[in-house]
């Protein structure tokens, strides 16, 4: 058993023993979890992290009772003492919701369509408290008021739909915390979050856990997240634990080469250089064949024999508060880094900005689509400005990153520019030429100069086709001929890290990083000069993310390639971007060098508050830093207002003008100034005031609201 020591049971609100879950398949049983052991003291919390497939979700549906018939569980899950697989479902259902609450990663798919949030929440209250209808729904309320929702009683008459991302899981942490439960599980709550609302969701689990003392348990893939939350850090891998200890321990000295791997595959906005990342190679084992000894021998560079023929046990290392299942822990304690950095090559390109042609560019680009009411004649009642006035320029073998909250038009831009029309306003180049001017047959032949890689590596390939068939199929539409597609499918694949052998399979037979680099190769089939990227990584594990990324920078690098790439991943964007567009409400409010964005000391408010919420892999410095919270969500694109469009949430309009100043901000649009002498331009009248802002000083905290809130309406 691991966890903290034993010092009266008690303080154990959650105790795993040797938990097993096995699922039938055709090929035979799935060992999704196997022999797993730990515990969870009231108010602490424990995250559990590791690839897709290792288990991590598996464990805590098990604990909450919610696997199929079909699935075989041994062992014991006691919570408070008690054995919950000796419980029925009907006893299970008394315990879930009440004492045991979980946060789903989808809130969308968690929340019923057709019900309203209020009623959600209030069934979820009636469920396990005698109290009438009135004083249930007055309870949701006052959680939806708690958890930052604005105009808590309005709102909670809406539907699932018409709730934000962030604010649907800010519902669904309202629902988990109702009824004071005593163990709180979080299944990736942050996963399709921007970073703003990620940084709000996880002050409010910790206040959540601060106020009820419950136990959490946090489940995720983004080691950034779990440094600012958590107490202690389980790390799994083919259905095991493998390593094992306290926050501070595991990220400072881990003994275990995956741990180890996984925290250097994450770029990291405070890196003072610029270094590939260090990705760990290979994949997961299957579960239905688990390999014998070490289940990360293949993938590990210090494994010997005795770790292919020797499965290790979770032990004590050298270092205090860490256990890890590993033959060479002390090897590791040794030799620090053990994963092989790749070398890029250096860049095509080294002329200065300036002097180098620019691929894409666009001039005051607006796309509105109007709003309409009425079935047999139709009336304009507003619009919706996705787009409004956008101007930037892409120069031959450079990055650009377009970043921004959901919704601020960055998917819109990137269709403006894809689908080769006439803009309603304004003006895309592409290569020095209008793509207005250009005639059916000039269009045609300017598709294959553009490619774009999705953010779904499976849905953007046609799973009925093989590979070879997928990359032949844009250079046959420019009209290759068969001998020249079979060298460049050939090319193609050995150029993205993969062998021209398997051109004859399926995309299905591929994981997800190989899926991507198979779309990333579709890309370049016909030799592009720009290649926009809609959010590349998001759907990928951090040690697979880690190997896209270098493949990105080093194609950049050896051809010459030119990159859109749009992302709500920062850390990413510092790490690949050279230069950096920042969008709010379909405007760029901050446009420059990633230097300067990143680490100069002006910046447009918005960007400020962006910065501060990205989450950086190292407990230590999580813990000293402030975040800017901004409070509310992004205002509708159909009602904006008439001065800067950050007004209503902008903390330097809240606390650091007069009167004058502000009025001058409600009434007056900030243009897009560039700073005298400098790659930066910001959409602000008074960015200076953004560098001595200090939220401890003016801002109420959002913690602190949350648990006035919830004390007061604590039973």
């Amino acid at each position: 058993m691991i966890g903290t020591e034993r010092d009266g049971a008690s303080d154990y609100v959650l105790e795993v023993e040797d938990l097993s879950v096995h699922f039938p398949s055709e090929a035979g049983p799935v060992q999704a979890v196997r022999g797993l052991d730990y515990r969870v003291r009231r108010g602490e919390s424990l995250a559990i992290v590791g690839e897709s497939g290792s288990g991590k979700s598996v464990s805590s549906l098990a604990v909450m009772g919610l696997l199929p018939q079909s699935a075989r569980i041994s062992g014991a899950i006691r919570f408070k003492g008690e054995n919950l697989l000796e419980k029925s479902d009907a006893q299970l259902s008394k315990l879930r919701g009440d004492q045991i609450s979980m946060v789903f990663q989808d809130p969308l798919s968690a929340l019923t369509p057709v019900y309203r949030i209020g009623d959600q929440i209030a069934e979820t209250v009636l469920a396990h408290r005698q109290i009438s209808k009135s004083e249930a729904q007055a309870r949701a309320v006052e959680l939806l008021d708690a958890v930052g929702i604005p105009n808590a009683k309005l709102r909670a008459r809406s539907f699932p739909h018409e709730f934000s991302g962030g604010m649907r899981q800010r519902a669904m942490i309202a629902m988990a915390i109702a009824n004071d439960p005593d163990l709180i599980i979080a299944d990736e709550p942050t996963t399709a979050l921007d970073v703003t609302i990620q940084a709000q969701v996880m002050e409010l689990l910790r206040t959540a856990q601060e106020v009820t003392g419950a136990a959490t348990v946090l489940i995720t893939h983004d080691l950034g997240v779990v440094s600012g939350f958590a107490d202690r850090v389980m790390v799994m891998y083919a259905g095991k634990a493998v390593e094992f200890g306290d926050v501070e321990s595991i990220y400072r000295t881990p003994r275990m080469p995956y741990t180890k791997g996984l925290l250097s595959s994450i770029p990291r906005i405070d890196a003072t250089e610029k270094e590939p990342l260090t990705p760990i190679e290979g994949t997961p084992p299957s579960l239905v064949d688990v390999p014998r000894g070490c289940p990360f021998a293949a993938r590990c560079p210090i494994a010997t024999d005795l770790c292919r023929e020797e499965e290790p046990q979770l032990t004590g290392t050298d270092k205090p508060g860490i256990l890890a299942a590993c033959h060479h822990s002390d090897v590791l304690a040794e030799r620090g880094d053990i994963f092989a950095r790749p070398e890029l090559p250096e860049p095509a390109l080294r002329a200065p900005r300036e002097e180098r042609d620019r691929v894409l560019e666009l001039d005051g680009v607006e796309r509105i689509y109007p709003l309409t009411k009425g079935s047999v004649v139709k009336r304009k009642v507003g619009s919706v400005r996705a787009v409004d006035g956008v101007s930037f320029d892409i120069r031959e073998g450079e990055t650009l990153g377009l970043v921004g909250e959901s919704g601020c038009g960055k998917t819109t831009t990137i269709m403006e520019i894809m689908q080769l029309q006439a803009p309603q306003t304004g003006e895309i180049s592409i290569d020095g030429r209008n793509v207005t001017e250009l005639n059916r047959k000039e269009k045609h032949a300017l598709r294959a100069e553009m490619a774009m890689v999705f953010q779904d590596p499976m849905a953007s390939l046609d799973p009925r086709m093989p590979v070879g068939d997928i990359l032949r199929e844009p250079m046959r539409v420019q009209g290759y001929d068969e001998e020249r597609m079979a060298k460049r499918v050939d090319w193609l694949l050995k150029t993205v890290g993969l062998l021209p052998e398997q051109a004859d399979r399926y995309p299905q037979e591929f994981s997800g990083g190989q899926r991507q680099r198979i779309g990333i190769a579709r890309a370049l089939a016909c030799d592009p000069r720009i290649v926009v990227l809609d959010e590349p990584v998001s759907a990928l594990d951090v040690s697979i993310q880690a190997g896209v990324i270098n493949l990105l920078d080093e194609l950049k690098n050896r051809l010459g390639l030119s990159y859109l790439f749009v992302s709500h991943d920062l850390s990413v964007v510092s790490h690949i971007a050279d230069r950096v567009a920042v969008m709010y409400l379909g405007k760029i409010v901050e446009l420059g060098s990633t230097e300067e964005i990143f680490r100069g000391e002006l910046a447009h408010p918005y960007t400020r508050a962006l910065l501060s919420a990205i989450p950086i892999p190292d407990p230590e410095i999580e813990r000293r830093r402030e975040r800017i919270v901004l409070h509310g969500d992004l205002p509708s694109p159909a009602d904006t207002p008439t001065g800067c469009r950050f007004v209503s949430r902008c903390y330097i309009y809240q606390h650091l003008l007069d009167e004058q100043q502000r009025a001058r901000c409600e009434s007056e649009m900030p243009p897009l100034a560039p700073l005298e002498g400098r790659d930066h331009a910001i959409a602000c009248y008074y960015p200076e005031k953004t560098a001595g802002y200090e939220p401890a000083r003016h801002e109420e905290g959002f913690a602190d609201l949350a648990e006035t809130e919830l004390l007061g309406s604590a039973d």
